[in-house]
C-alpha cells in the first residue's frame, strides 16, 4: 500500500475492495483530503451559526472544490459536556465504547486517516459527508476546544520556570472553560515528552505540571554559553556537535508538537511557554519556515508566551553578563563588537522576541511578552478560538509537487454575504520523490529550490562570511558541514561509495541573482567503517563574488543512496566598508579553524581548480583553511583565527601601525591573553588590508565554553575595536595532539 506523507491537513488514505472471488483482489488509491477550519463572524463580531454546507463556496488555486467534509464547533456553551477519554497528540485512537459528549470514533495514525470501523449503536452518528468508498475523517472532539500548553524549560532560567509552574496551576484550576481540553507537553535537554494527555481533568492536569522538575534544562537557557562551565551540556541525545551553537532544536521541539497535533482536524492553541529564542545570523532559516508551514498544515496557531515577564536593564547588561563597549551597548550581537547588547533586555530581549513573533504571526497567532501577569496571555490565547466550521475537501490536483495552492472560501447566503471569515488561505502540495533517471535528479534539485516549503530531511550547519577584495567588490566564502551519518546507510547497504548533490543561489533584494553554484562530490566508503562515518563530518566550501548589500542565500544538498534533501537559508548583509567612517576600524568576518590543507585535497568544492577559489582570503600558498561552523573543538587541536583589517590610519611614514591581541573569557573570567601581533605590512594586491592571524593550542585551556575576542588598535588613528565569537572545547580524542600547521 502507498502511504502518503502528512504535515496537517488531513491527508485521508482510502481503501476500495472488490468482492471476494477465488483470488480476492484489492485496488488502493491516495486521495488528499484538505481540511480548512473557518470562523464566520457578522458585522458586530458574533459568530454566526446556522450555517449549511451549501452556503459555503471552496476554490482551490481558482478551480471549484466539492465540500466533501461539513461540521460546526461550537464553543462558546455554558454547561460542562460530559468528561471525555485522556487522548495522546498523534496516537492511535479506537473508539471501543460510545463516545462522550458527541466524541466520534476514530482510527487515526499520525496525520494518517484510516478507514474507520462502524461506530457502536449508541454512538452520535458523525456529522460528515463523505466521498463514497474512501475512509471517513474523524471530528474527535465535538464542540471542544483543544489547547497544547508547551514549557520549553531550555530557555528558561529558574526564576522563570517558577513563574510559569505556578501561572499555569492557577490557570488551569481557576480559569479553565467548560468546553477546553488540554494537553501539557515538556521539553528539556531530551526530546518533546507529552506528560499529560489531552483531558478536562483539572487535577490531572495540575498534577501534571507540578511534577516538572524545576532547574532541568536551565544552563541552556542561553545557548551562547555566556558563565557556562559544564564540559559536555549538548542538546541532543547523541551529543552532536551540530546542536550546541543553533537553534534548531528548538524549532524541532515546536515542530515536532504541531505534527503531533496534526492527527486532530479541530482547530489547535499551542501556547509555547519560553524565554525567547535568539538567532544569530547564522542559523538557517530554512527551519523556522519548515515550522511555521507545518503549523499552518497542521491547523496550530502558535501562542508564545514570554516567561520572563516586563525586563528592563542597562544597556550594557546587568553584572551578570559581559557586554560590548562603546556603540555596540546599544546594538544586538550581530555589531561589530560581538556584544549582547542590553544583556537579558535591551536589544538582546528584542531578538529574543523577533523570532517569537515570527512564529505567532504566521501562524495565526499572538505574542505575549513584557507583562508581568502572563496569566492574561494564557486567557487571550485560549479564548482566541471560537467557534467555527470545519470544512474538507479532495482537492482536484493530485501532484505531488511541492507547491503552495491558494484557497479561497466565500458565502453565497444573500443575508451573511459581507460576513468577515478568518480561515487558512493556502498550503503547501506534499513532494513525492520516487525513482528518478538522472535528468529527473537534475531537474528535482532545481525545482526543490524554488520551492516555498524548504526540505530538512537532512542535516546541514552553514556558514557565510565576507571579505573585501576592492572597493565595490566582495568575497563570501560559503561552508558546509553534514554529519558523517547521514550517509552512513549508503555504507551499510555495501556500497563502496556515496554521492553528495549541491546546488545554491543567491539573490540580491530585487529577486535578482547575483551568484549560483551546482556541483556534486563522491565519497569513498570502501575503507571507512560505519562508526568511522559516524564520528565524522563532510565538509564542502564554495564562494560569491558580489558587492555590499543585503543578499537572500538559498542552498540544497541530496544524499544519493536515501534522496533526503536539506535546505539552507539565510541573510547575507555584506556592509560597504569603503565608505567614509574614520571613527571606525573596518574588518571583515572572523573565521575560526582546526584545520588547514591543501587546496586539491577538498573532499568537497564547487571546482577546486577555478579562480574563484584562488582568490579566497581563506586560501594562502596552496593552503586552505577550513572554517570550523560548528564552533566545537578539542583539547588536541590548535584553533587558528583569521580575520582582516581595511584602511588602517597611515603614519608619518605612510605604513599602518595596528595591534591586535586575542583574548578568552569564561563567563566574566579572562582565562588566556595572547602576546601582542602588530600589523604593519599589507596584502599583496588587496590594498590596504591587513590580515590578521593567530594560532593557539587549546590543550592548556580546560574544556567548556568561551568568548573568543579578538582586540584591535590602531594605534596611528588612536580607534579601538575589537570581534567575539562563542567556541566550545571538548575533551581530547584518544590520538596524538595535533601538529602545528604551516603558515599560521
Amino acid at each position: 500500500m502507498k502511504r502518503t506523507i502528512i504535515f496537517g491537513l488531513v491527508f485521508v488514505l482510502s481503501i476500495g475492495n472488490l468482492p471476494a472471488q477465488q483470488s480476492p483482489v484489492t485496488f488502493t488509491t491516495n486521495t488528499t483530503l484538505v481540511i480548512i477550519d473557518v470562523t464566520v463572524k457578522d458585522k458586530s463580531g458574533k459568530v454566526v451559526e446556522d450555517l449549511k454546507k451549501s452556503d459555503f463556496g471552496l476554490t482551490e488555486d481558482g478551480k471549484a472544490q466539492q465540500i466533501a467534509v461539513f461540521d460546526f464547533q461550537k464553543l462558546d456553551i455554558d454547561t460542562p459536556p460530559a468528561p471525555v477519554p485522556a487522548v495522546k497528540p498523534g496516537n492511535d485512537t479506537k473508539a471501543a465504547t460510545p463516545p462522550a459528549s458527541g466524541a466520534k470514533p476514530a482510527t487515526m495514525t499520525g496525520a494518517i486517516v484510516q478507514s474507520a470501523q462502524p461506530a457502536p449503536a449508541a454512538s452520535k452518528p458523525a456529522a460528515v459527508t463523505t466521498k463514497p468508498g474512501t475512509a471517513q475523517p474523524i471530528i474527535r472532539y465535538q464542540d471542544r476546544r483543544l489547547v497544547a500548553m508547551l514549557f520549553d524549560m531550555s530557555t528558561m532560567a529558574v526564576a522563570e520556570q517558577i513563574r510559569v509552574q505556578k501561572t499555569a496551576i492557577d490557570f488551569i484550576r481557576k480559569d479553565l472553560k467548560p468546553a477546553d481540553l488540554v494537553t501539557i507537553m515538556t521539553a528539556t535537554s531530551g526530546p518533546l515528552e507529552v506528560t499529560q494527555d489531552f483531558t478536562d481533568d483539572k487535577d490531572a492536569l495540575e498534577a501534571a505540571v507540578k511534577k516538572f522538575h524545576i532547574g532541568e534544562g536551565s544552563d541552556l537557557a542561553d545557548s551562547l554559553g555566556a558563565g557556562d562551565t559544564s564540559d559536555d551540556n549538548t542538546f541532543s541525545a547523541d551529543q552532536s556537535e551540530f546542536d550546541i551553537f543553533n537553534v534548531d532544536k528548538k524549532f524541532t521541539t515546536i515542530e515536532t508538537a504541531a505534527k503531533m497535533l496534526a492527527s486532530f482536524p479541530e482547530k489547535k492553541a499551542l501556547m509555547y511557554f519560553s524565554s525567547g529564542i535568539t538567532q544569530s545570523g547564522q542559523d538557517n532559516q530554512a527551519e523556522l519556515m519548515k515550522v511555521i508551514n507545518t503549523a499552518k498544515k497542521s491547523n496550530v496557531a502558535i501562542y508564545p508566551i514570554d516567561a520572563r515577564g516586563m525586563t528592563a536593564s542597562a544597556p550594557g547588561g546587568d553584572a551578570t553578563t559581559k557586554s560590548s563597549s562603546g556603540a555596540g551597548l546599544f546594538t544586538s550581537g550581530t555589531g561589530s563588537g560581538g556584544g549582547r547588547g542590553g544583556g537579558r533586555g535591551g536589544a538582546a530581549n528584542d531578538s529574543a522576541q523577533e523570532t517569537l513573533s515570527t512564529l505567532a504571526a504566521d501562524t495565526g497567532g499572538k505574542l505575549f511578552a513584557e507583562d508581568n501577569d502572563i496569566a492574561v496571555g494564557l486567557s487571550q490565547a485560549r479564548d482566541d478560538i471560537g467557534s467555527y466550521y470545519i470544512l474538507g475537501y479532495y482537492s482536484t490536483n493530485s501532484k505531488a509537487d511541492g507547491k503552495y495552492r491558494t484557497v479561497n472560501v466565500k458565502l453565497s447566503r444573500p443575508d451573511v454575504a459581507n460576513a468577515k471569515l478568518d480561515y487558512r488561505h493556502g498550503y503547501f502540495a506534499e513532494k513525492e520523490f520516487g525513482k528518478f533517471t538522472a535528468a529527473d535528479k537534475e531537474d528535482q534539485l532545481q525545482q526543490a529550490l524554488v520551492l516555498g516549503d524548504p526540505i530538512t530531511d537532512l542535516t546541514l550547519a552553514a556558514e557565510v562570511n565576507y571579505f573585501r577584495l576592492a572597493r565595490d567588490r566582495y568575497f563570501v566564502p560559503f561552508s558546509v558541514k553534514i554529519p558523517g551519518s547521514e550517509i552512513a546507510l549508503a555504507k551499510s547497504k555495501g556500497n563502496a561509495k556515496a554521492n553528495l548533490d549541491f546546488i545554491g543561489q543567491i539573490r540580491d533584494t530585487k529577486d535578482q541573482l547575483r551568484g549560483q553554484v551546482a556541483d556534486g562530490i563522491t565519497i569513498q566508503l570502501a575503507q571507512q567503517t560505519l562508526t568511522e562515518l559516524n564520528n565524522r563530518t563532510i565538509a564542502y566550501d564554495t564562494g560569491f563574488t558580489v558587492p555590499p548589500g543585503s543578499y537572500k542565500l538559498k542552498f540544497l544538498t541530496r544524499e544519493n543512496e536515501t534522496g533526503k534533501m536539506g535546505t539552507y537559508e539565510t541573510k547575507v548583509v555584506i556592509p560597504d566598508l569603503a565608505a567614509d567612517q574614520p571613527s571606525k576600524i573596518k574588518t571583515s568576518s572572523i573565521v575560526l579553524s582546526s584545520q588547514r590543507q591543501p587546496l586539491k585535497a577538498a573532499v568537497g568544492k564547487a571546482d577546486p581548480n577555478s579562480k574563484t577559489a584562488e582568490s579566497s582570503p581563506l586560501v594562502q600558498d596552496g593552503q586552505q583553511l577550513v572554517p570550523s561552523i560548528t564552533r566545537v573543538f578539542r583539547k588536541d587541536q590548535n584553533l587558528y583565527v583569521y580575520m582582516e583589517v581595511y584602511d588602517p590610519t597611515l603614519g608619518a611614514n605612510q605604513t599602518p601601525s595596528v595591534a591586535a591581541t586575542l583574548s578568552f573569557y569564561r563567563g566574566k573570567n579572562k582565562m588566556f591573553d595572547s602576546e601582542p601581533v602588530y600589523l604593519s605590512s599589507f596584502l599583496p594586491q588587496r590594498g590596504q588590508t591587513l590580515p590578521v592571524q593567530f594560532q593557539v593550542p587549546l590543550s592548556k585551556l580546560p574544556t567548556g565554553v568561551y568568548t573568543c575576542q579578538i582586540n584591535l588598535v590602531d594605534e596611528n588613528g588612536h580607534k579601538f575595536g575589537f570581534e567575539r565569537a562563542e567556541i566550545k572545547v571538548l575533551p581530547a580524542q584518544n590520538a596524538a595532539p595535533a601538529a602545528p600547521s604551516p603558515g599560521f
